[in-house]
């Protein structure tokens, strides 16, 4: 059995009234660990459990590293997560309840993620937060979920940190003969590393995450990304801080479940952004890709912040 549970799709009637749209939502929030990483973090856990190792290590701004421990808890392989100073203490506080261990270092992802890469041994296994073939296979599944449910969407809309997600969701299209259809990634101001790569022309770095929203806190996207970005029909799509917190309290609202702003950010490009970013979709799916790290009264507090 894969660590992952398979989680609903529904129609939102909210969002579809709002829009004109039949919006569909795929709830990996409902997932074990909040979010959706554990499908392809799962799957890489395992794989490596099987090789004999002996010891998990990543990096990650939160949900990544809530992900491994889960699997290294449920695989009973020790867990150590490398998080940037950005990282919440109540992302910290749920690694550290799956029985992992917390290092706090560095500004930025990349910073921690070196620290992380130089804590190995032959005995250990790094388990990356977004770049891994393997692990976008498994995103994937969630577009095989939605498709053998029969459900008929005609474009997907996806928040991008790292690029992990966007890797896995045209991975699992392509493997269900729907290649064609259109993709519109959503970031936050701030955190738009695909987007202005994709404006450029290149993979570019951003200097610094200046966007709350800090699951989506990768300076650069993976290279797989900005390529699928380049053969693909994905359209990038911002969103302002803002705008992502009041979508996650008015998706907390319409559908009682709570996500984090990185999820907004997807969510506020049908509750908030320009209609013309979706004016020739008739039916979204939108992967509500959860996000464990931030509390009701922490995304109150900031949007009271950003409302000042």
């Amino acid at each position: 059995m894969p660590l992952h549970i398979q989680t609903p799709v529904l129609q939102s009637r909210p969002l579809s009234l709002k829009t004109g749209k039949t919006v569909w939502l795929k709830l990996d929030a409902l997932q074990p660990v909040g979010s959706f990483k554990i499908r392809g973090i799962g799957a890489v856990c395992e794989t490596y459990a099987r090789a004999g190792k002996t010891r998990f290590v990543s990096s990650s701004g939160g949900n990544a590293g809530i992900a491994v421990a889960y699997a290294g808890r449920q695989l009973n392989i020790a867990v150590t997560v490398v998080v940037p100073e950005t990282a919440t203490a109540h992302a910290c506080a749920l690694i550290e309840q799956e029985g992992a261990e917390v290092i706090v270092h560095g500004a930025s992802w990349m910073e921690a993620n070196a620290l992380a890469q130089s804590l190995l041994d032959e005995h250990s296994a790094f388990i990356h937060p977004f770049d891994n073939a393997e692990m976008w296979a498994g995103h994937g599944s969630l577009i095989d979920e939605v498709v053998s449910a029969g459900i008929e969407f005609d474009s997907v809309i996806v928040a991008v940190g790292g690029g992990g997600l966007l890797s896995g969701v045209i991975a699992g299209l392509q493997r269900n003969d729907l290649g064609h259809l259109p993709v519109l990634t959503v970031e936050t101001h701030g955190a738009d590393s695909l987007a202005q790569s994709v404006a450029a022309g290149q993979r570019i770095e951003l200097p610094a995450i200046t966007s709350i929203a800090t699951s989506l806190g990768a300076k650069a996207v993976c290279e797989n990304a900005f390529a699928v970005s380049q053969s693909h029909n994905v359209r990038c799509a911002t969103v302002t801080d803002l705008q992502a917190l009041n979508a996650c309290e008015q998706f907390l609202h319409d559908h009682r479940v709570l996500v984090e702003p990185a999820c907004g950010a997807a969510l506020a490009a049908l509750y908030s952004a320009d209609p013309g970013l979706t004016a020739d979709f008739k039916a979204p799916l939108v992967v509500v890709c959860g996000g464990a790290t931030a509390t009701l009264a922490q995304i109150q507090q900031w949007r009271q912040n950003l409302s000042a």
